[in-house]
């Protein structure tokens, strides 16, 4: 069925936009070899139009470098460019050199931590990392806060359940969420015809040596603690940790779970390598749409519980003070609803600006009712947060975790 085009010129030039996006960038990066290892210098690095090369902090106080995911902006295969960024740049002059650079929260640190600990630029004037990292930057005062006269679409449309859930950052002085990633249980719904509903669901021998879990330390840890039956938001200690780090370990070790992976795991479920994995849940339906053969893979809320997070920008010390205004100005820019529509209507992460839905029911009205991008009040009764951690459990947590996945 055909639909209206809206009559609001803004809404009917994203409508158009998206439109006329074609969602087979995943060949691009197959194109590109991108792996785990070297994908700080493969990334899919472009400058917009009109921009020059080199990192940010210099001379042209006209162009930022923002550092993002992969999938977590709206690209257009037929310009090689992104909507909403074009948008952006038409509307203010400003462009923006963005860089898919980050695939796992602690890889992408240690690549730019020199330079935070060191107070010099990174290299990117606007990152968007995980809290419970943005948390670990704020307590090291290397993010700069934000100027909120800047930013009065951020006043105006943030989500009130996003503005304390850092405890690091009550009031959202450093950090400004970009995206809201669920974590949930995705499995190849040939191959898995009763579909992985719990974590036992994990271990059949029918998935011996075909099963993932995520890099990210609080997505995997935090839905094996709730299949545990503990609140990864709540008062869980040593004891429910060494029961769910035991229960990872017994996995790897029995050869049960293989594949240990950050934002690469898609291609290990589109090699078929893995059947069943804990995945972020945009990337499902983004996996589905550029599939040749029809959606193939689908994906739960567990019975027991999935993650929320939210990965948010900060302006990390060494961006210049002119910098950090256009950075302020695009941050801007995406919380505009009729903007964040265009953007979740891509990404398919759950949003965090008021007025997306309603948006999204002029841009997409198919999109306005999924359960991924806007979760139903059942699904967030069953989505937690990770608690914070302190620097001490911080240390021996992610020590143990990363010992047990062997890297």
């Amino acid at each position: 069925m055909a639909r209206r085009i809206p009559e609001d010129p803004i809404v009917r030039s994203i409508v158009n936009m998206v439109r006329s996006a074609q969602f087979d960038r995943r060949q691009m990066l197959k194109g590109a070899a991108v792996g785990a290892a070297g994908l700080g210098a493969l990334t899919l690095a472009s400058c917009a139009p009109g921009g020059g090369g080199g990192a940010g902090g210099g001379s042209n106080a006209q162009k930022l470098v923002w550092g993002n995911w992969t999938y977590y902006l709206d690209f257009n295969e037929d310009t090689g460019w992104y909507d909403s960024l074009d948008l952006f740049t038409d509307e203010t002059g400003i462009a923006v050199e963005y860089i898919e650079d980050i695939d796992d929260n602690n890889t992408f640190y240690g690549k730019i931590k020199d330079q935070l600990e060191l107070g010099q630029h990174t290299g990117y004037d606007v990152i968007t990392f995980t809290d419970w990292m943005n948390a670990r930057l704020i307590q090291a005062k290397q993010v700069q806060e934000f100027d909120y006269a800047n930013l009065p679409n951020v006043t105006a449309n943030l989500v009130d359940a996003q503005l304390n859930a850092l405890d690091a950052d009550q009031g959202r002085k450093f950090t400004i969420p970009w995206q809201l990633p669920a974590s949930c249980l995705m499995w190849d719904t040939e191959a898995v015809p009763g579909g992985i509903k719990t974590l036992d669901d994990f271990m059949q021998p029918s998935l011996k040596g075909k099963v993932g879990v995520l890099t990210e330390m609080r997505d995997t840890m935090g839905i094996i603690l709730a299949g545990l039956g503990y609140d990864p938001a709540g008062a869980w200690g040593d004891k429910e940790w060494g029961e769910a780090i035991q229960w990872l370990d017994d996995g790897i070790q029995s050869g049960q779970i293989k594949n240990v992976k950050g934002n690469s795991y898609t291609q290990d479920l589109e090699r078929g390598d893995t059947l069943a994995a804990m995945v972020w849940t945009g990337d499902v339906v983004m996996m589905n749409a550029e599939s040749p053969d029809g959606p193939r893979w689908t994906i739960e809320v567990p019975e027991s519980g999935g993650m929320i997070a939210a990965d948010s920008f900060t302006i990390p010390n060494g961006t210049e003070s002119a910098k950090k205004k256009l950075a302020e100005e695009m941050i801007n820019f995406y919380y505009d609803p009729e903007v964040m529509a265009a953007v979740a209507d891509y990404v398919t992460f759950v949003p965090p600006v008021k007025g997306t839905q309603e948006a999204m029911r002029k841009l997409n009205p198919e999109n306005a009712d999924n359960p991924l991008i806007f979760p139903s009040d059942e699904d967030w009764k069953r989505l937690h947060s990770f608690r914070s951690l302190s620097p001490e459990e911080d240390k021996k947590y992610s020590s143990e975790f990363q010992k047990v996945l062997g890297l």
